[in-house]
């Protein structure tokens, strides 16, 4: 019994030494992703990323620099390594897909160095990729100054990347497609195809109280993470304890893997909300683009577009459609003060709003009023008013929010640093009280804190349909590029379906004005019209908008699309695509089924096997498609309409014009 005691304890023993070895790497739950780390001999930390047999990210340096010398970037020694792992399915409220799997091994090496700060280096490897964050406790300092972000992400090869440059104030940018070896600056996601074939997005997850990381290149195919500044140039302020976002590379063997991939809400907190039963997708039109083509205005006056006659009209078409929601914008005064540092009241009708009448109109038909916030940028008059508005929103019955931020921060402050950060998650956390959801345009970007805060459920942040209504517009590409890149990030309001391609009923209308300088007589939508159905699926929003202005709708037999349309899905999933040139998207919600394709300036064939749709049930396949003389340049406008009865056993041909696409409902029989 002693011998056999004695072997035991000694099995124990090498046992507990073999757990309090640190380990420096982790792998995918598959086992084809590898995160390494390492300490240098100044003890700076450093990762790697290996796919398979290839290592995609090498020698990567980590930390940050403060402004009074605390070192928050080397001198450090391992205290301990540990490791855990999960395997979970959840659900969220609305979404791509209502449920996700939740699936990775983590490693936490817990490093502290000569100025007593305490960190965890937090890795988490999924199948989909990879994320990290820093976890800091300084308890030495009451204070930090953080004066610049050392993380990197050094590509062993070159590569093509697909991204936008990088600003503090827009993300209302072309993407553009170059070597990553060229790229001088970018935004977030940077997606990249590396020259063995892996292609990934580098983002960041769960983006709170901090500033947000920018890439600059600082060397032979390495970006650097830039973070975005205070004037005086300190680029985040902290207590002595804090807790970054998570820098992210998704990973995928195919580009539609990206878009399949759910990393980014796997990496954010589950929802806080005790209830989201009053939170819900709908599709919604509105009194905008008229504004944008310059036939109404935002401000009263003769061509003012909010007004209560023009108010129940939209209110008409959308009950008459299926329609749940409409926008007005230039509802409040304040709007003639465009140009300056603008002074919105958001609690003051214009006198041709009768907010009353509106509201009591909109209950009579069963349609919900999005309402509208624009800031102009004048946070401090925002804030002061915001809670009160909400409220006052909430008590006409109003509870979806549109707000706009479309003009400069004061004092120098940028829409993307820590102070705009702040000021997007208290608009989102007020709203939350009121039981409103919000859409935002020229916002933070999105870093998948809909999971935490689902009335968070939509924005803008790229460049969107109003482009084409001033300037030269958004080329084929571009909307078979973003599903590659921002919509990467989450959902995006680019606003789609305008019908009035080439503006020839408003163009030549005595109503015309133009109002922005950009607009040279060029301005049209650079689509086929069956693309912009398309774009309905493709361009993914849970508040989904038809753009046009009503009277280009009605009796339109291809409207019959968006009528059919649920932009409440349940499952969602990339077929076949490549970044700026087609991609191919369908959704399911409630047993129908709806399908996307889109290609960039070139005709192209897509062969789409139908095996999404149920076994053993029959649906009808309406196809909006291209017609056989359409043309984004010189024909968009010609499409056609087609039936047939399908299972998940056939495969359809989806042909698309130059700029064109194909829009396909499929009703259960």
């Amino acid at each position: 019994m002693k011998i056999n005691y004695a072997i035991g304890a000694f099995l124990c023993m090498l046992v507990c030494y073999a757990c309090s070895s640190p380990k420096t790497e982790v792998k995918s739950p598959d086992g084809h992703i590898k995160m390494s780390f390492t300490l240098d001999e100044n003890g700076t930390p450093f990762y790697n990323v290996s796919v398979g047999d290839s290592l995609l990210i090498e020698n990567s340096a980590m930390g940050f620099t403060e402004g009074n010398g605390v070192a928050l970037g080397e001198g450090f020694q391992i205290k301990s390594t540990t490791f855990d792992h999960k395997d979970e399915i959840w659900t969220q409220a609305w979404g791509e897909n209502k449920k996700n799997r939740d699936h990775y091994n983590e490693m936490a090496v817990s490093l502290t160095n000569k100025d007593q700060v305490e960190l965890t280096l937090r890795f988490r490897v999924f199948d989909d990729g990879v994320g990290f964050r820093y976890e800091y406790s300084v308890p030495a300092v009451d204070s930090l100054m953080i004066t610049d972000e050392l993380t990197t992400f050094r590509f062993r090869q070159d590569g093509t990347s697909w991204s936008i440059p990088a600003s503090a104030e827009t993300y209302e940018l072309l993407y553009k497609q170059q070597p990553i070896s060229e790229v001088e600056t970018a935004n977030t996601p940077f997606t990249f195809k590396t020259a063995d074939g892996i292609y990934g997005s580098i983002h960041e997850a769960a983006l709170y109280d901090f500033s947000e990381m920018t890439l600059k290149q600082t060397g032979r195919y390495t970006l650097k993470a830039e973070l975005t500044p205070w004037p005086d140039g300190i680029k985040v302020r902290k207590g002595n304890h804090f807790t970054t976002s998570w820098r992210t590379i998704q990973i995928a063997p195919e580009a539609v893997g990206l878009i399949n991939s759910s990393l980014i809400l796997n990496l954010n907190e589950p929802c806080v909300l005790e209830t989201t039963d009053w939170i819900r997708p709908l599709k919604y039109v509105g009194v905008w683009w008229g504004m944008h083509l310059g036939v109404e205005t935002w401000k009263m006056d003769e061509r003012h577009g909010a007004t209560t006659a023009n108010a129940k009209k939209y209110i008409d078409f959308a009950a008459a459609n299926d329609i749940e929601g409409v926008l007005f914008e230039g509802w409040n005064e304040g709007w003639e003060s465009w140009g300056g540092m603008q002074n919105f009241d958001f609690t003051k009708p214009y006198a041709d709003f009768d907010i009353d009448e509106i509201v009591h109109y909109a209950k009579e038909k069963g349609v919900e009023i999005i309402g509208h916030h624009e800031t102009g940028g004048n946070i401090p008059n925002y804030e002061r008013q915001m809670d009160h508005a909400m409220q006052w929103y909430t008590e006409h019955g109003i509870h979806i929010l549109k707000t706009g931020y479309a003009g400069a921060f004061p004092n120098g402050l940028s829409h993307h640093g820590q102070y705009g950060v702040n000021h997007y998650q208290k608009v989102v956390e007020a709203a939350a009280r009121h039981k409103m959801t919000v859409d935002a345009h020229e916002p933070i970007k999105d870093t998948g804190i809909r999971r935490t805060w689902p009335n968070m459920m939509t924005r803008e942040g790229a460049r969107g349909m109003e482009w084409n209504a001033w300037s030269e517009g958004n080329p084929p590409s571009h909307h078979v590029m973003l599903p590659f890149t921002r919509l990467l990030s989450g959902p995006m309001d680019y606003t789609p379906g305008t019908f009035d391609i080439l503006f020839l009923q408003t163009k030549d209308s005595p109503r015309r004005r133009k109002w922005n300088d950009q607009d040279k007589g060029n301005s049209r939508v650079n689509t086929t019209l069956a693309k912009q159905l398309a774009n309905w699926v493709i361009l993914y929003s849970p508040l989904q908008m038809a753009s046009d202005m009503i009277e280009h709708y009605e009796g339109h037999p291809a409207f019959q699309f968006f009528r059919d349309f649920d932009p409440d899905c349940d499952e969602s999933k990339a077929l076949a695509g490549e970044p700026g040139e087609f991609v191919a998207i369908v959704r399911k919600a409630k047993g129908n089924y709806f399908l996307g394709a889109a290609t960039n300036e070139k005709p192209r064939t897509l062969e789409i096997k139908l095996d999404f749709l149920e076994p053993g049930k029959q649906y009808k396949a309406v196809i909006y498609a291209d017609g056989e003389n359409a043309d984004w340049k010189s024909n968009p406008t010609d499409y056609r309409i087609t039936e047939q009865t399908v299972t998940s056993e056939n495969t359809l041909n989806i042909r698309m014009a130059a700029g064109g696409g194909q829009a396909i409902s499929f009703i259960a029989l």
